[in-house]
């Protein structure tokens, strides 16, 4: 049963902001020699064989949900500090869903799959996925999207 993390992400304002940053700070090479971007984390999730079955971390960027990425691993690692971690191991397509409202929280929480907001449709039918990423933003903070 697939399993999803979400996690805030500090520091951006869009979607563009995390591609640029993970390609110029979070990106290295897995054990198995993927190309990855990653993140740190202190605590090490418990549910890893459901995460890793199809399972994506969702990035929350100022309080919506708006882009997700498919975890590929987990790592044992260590931060700047030299203090332990968990490395989430994470392909580096970033995926857009449909922006969607979360309260601040600490750390990650997990995510059951069928409260995951759904992928943005790239066709023409989906006149969402067409927008600016930050009218897209904008449109969900009203609480219109």
């Amino acid at each position: 049963m697939t399993l999803h993390l979400v996690k805030l992400c500090v520091g951006v304002s869009t979607i563009e902001d995390l591609a640029a940053w993970q390609t110029e700070h979070r990106r290295r090479k897995s054990r198995d020699g993927i190309d990855c971007a990653y993140h740190r984390t202190f605590q090490t999730p418990k549910r890893q064989a459901e995460l890793l079955d199809g399972g994506s971390i969702y990035w929350v960027v100022r309080g919506i949900i708006l882009v997700r990425q498919r975890l590929v691993g987990f790592e044992e690692g260590t931060k700047e500090d030299g203090s332990a971690c968990c490395t989430l191991m994470l392909d580096r397509s970033l995926v857009p869903v449909r922006p969607t409202p979360r309260r601040a929280f600490q750390g990650w929480r997990y995510l059951d799959a069928a409260d995951a907001p759904p992928d943005l449709k790239s066709g023409k039918k989906d006149q969402i996925a067409s927008m600016p990423a930050d009218m897209r933003k904008k449109l969900a903070d009203l609480g219109l999207i």
